[in-house]
Order: C-alpha cells, then structure tokens, then sequence
C-alpha cells in the first residue's frame, strides 16, 4: 500500500484559470516533493497528445523521483482501453481507473460485461488492474454486480464513497458493497454547506477529518495496508476568490490530507488516534 496524489489534486493549478498551469512534469515533481510515492494521472486531456517519446521521458522522471505512475480514463470500449493499456506499458502503470460511461457510450450491463471479458486476458497478459469507479451514474450495486459476474483478479472498483451520494447512497452502504472487490482508493472529504438564505445546499469537499467521510470505517471495511491498496488523494475544492487564494488553498489541503493520512497509517486499523 502507498498514498499518493491525483491529477485531481492538482485541478484547479493545471488549470486553464491560472496564469501558469502546472503541466505533469511540474505535478510530478511536487508530488515527490511532498514525500508522496504514487501519482495516479486521472482524466488528464493533455495525456493522448503526448508523444511515445514524451511519455517515456515522463516515466524517466517517476522512476528517478522514486514515484509509481496509475493512470485513469473513462469508458469501456476496447479501442480506448487498449490505448490506455498502450500508454500505461510505457508508462510502467499496473492499475488503470475508468468508469462505465465515456462520453459518447453508456453501456448497459450486459454490454460492459462484454465489454470487460472481452479486455480481462489483455489486462492479465501485461499484469494491469482494471478499477472501475464508484460514481452517481451508474449504482453501485450495478457496478458490483458485473465486477462479480466477470470475477476477474484483474478487474474491481476504485471506491471513491462521495461520488455516490449525489445518486442518494449513502457512503456506508457504498463502502460495505464494494469493500471486497476494491483495488484502488480514491480518498476525498465531503460535506453540505446551506446555501444564502438557507435555501438549499451545496455540496463540496473540504479537510480529510472534517467532513461526513468515516475514514476509519473505510480503512476498516478495505484494509489497504494488508491488501497492498494505493490510497489517491483527490478534492473537490471549489474556486475561492481568485486564482491566488484558490491555488494556495489546494496546496494546504494536498498538504493536510497527506499528513492525515500518514497519521492513519503509522496507527494500527481500529486503534483510536488522537492528533498532537
């Protein structure tokens, strides 16, 4: 098990809204910087433009800096995983993150199933986990029900609890469902804020520690450590007043979340911790 970052903890500094976006080179480097040993490159436009070249060049830069790379798309289709698989060989990667729906193709069930026997020998032949994601699109029973139909060591679930409750699941469940067939941990804090006027909510990230997020429970039900599961730390930050404060506020919570989370690590699971 290590804990790394995301692309997703960089979102709002590899931005188009900041006056010098971070580019990978420059995420990688900060990543190391921050003693993190994992960067998971998550939904990340600019990857398909990068030359073999490039991409050799950029898992260079890992391996020197000492960090594994993940990488993470969207979408079944076996022409877009099998470029995915083509990168993640350059790359060094052994887990590739996707969802079921890419952005022109919703499969139905049985299609992903399909879909996925049809990549599982590709996925073992180069030694490649498949994590599909927990998200409100598709429930999470229905995910869980085609992971466990394919029954593949190659293939399971990035859990990621808050994104299923905008589809009214309670994390939880989510957690209790998916526990046994995780091979990767997307870790982000959540919460509702009332809106002005107390006229609905909005609902965001913040803090690990201090939001609906039982980290404990988590930890508990998937057993990271034991299982040799990578823990990514992404956020759902919301734009502040400026690109200043906005990016600085992305640093402190990459920093924080990072500190959190080794805290956990260095207690046993179950263990109470008490922060200095």
């Amino acid at each position: 098990m290590a804990i790394g970052l995301s692309t997703y903890s960089f979102f709002w500094r590899a931005s188009d809204r900041v006056p010098q976006p971070m580019d990978l080179p420059a995420m990688l480097q900060h990543t190391a910087d921050l003693g993190a040993t994992v960067f998971q490159i998550c939904d990340y436009a600019g990857l398909e433009a990068l030359s073999p070249q490039q991409l050799r060049e950029l898992r260079q830069q890992a391996d020197a800096l000492g960090l594994t790379l993940e990488l993470g798309t969207r979408g079944l289709r076996t022409e877009h995983l099998l470029k995915y698989l083509g990168y993640a060989d350059i790359l060094g990667a052994k887990v590739l993150r996707s969802m079921f729906n890419g952005a022109a193709h919703r499969p139905s069930p049985d299609e992903a199933f399909a879909l996925l026997e049809t990549i599982a020998p590709r996925l073992a032949e180069q030694g490649v986990r498949l994590a599909l994601e927990t998200y409100e699109q598709v429930p999470s029973s229905t995910l869980l029900a085609v992971v466990e139909r394919l029954d593949s060591p190659w293939v399971g679930i990035c859990l990621d609890p808050g994104n299923c409750v905008a589809a009214l699941e309670l994390p939880q469940a989510v957690i209790d469902r998916c526990a046994a067939r995780t091979l990767n941990l997307h870790v982000k804090d959540f919460a509702f804020s009332r809106r002005d006027g107390w006229v609905g909510f909005t609902y965001a990230g913040c803090p690990l520690g201090e939001g609906l997020l039982d980290y404990d429970y988590l930890r508990a039900a998937v057993q990271p450590e034991a299982r040799g599961i990578n823990q990514i730390i992404e956020h759902w930050l919301p734009w502040q007043l400026d690109a200043a404060s906005t990016c600085a506020l992305e640093d402190q919570w990459t920093r924080h979340n990072l500190d959190y989370l080794n805290a956990k690590a260095a207690t046993p699971p179950g263990a109470p911790h008490f922060p200095l």
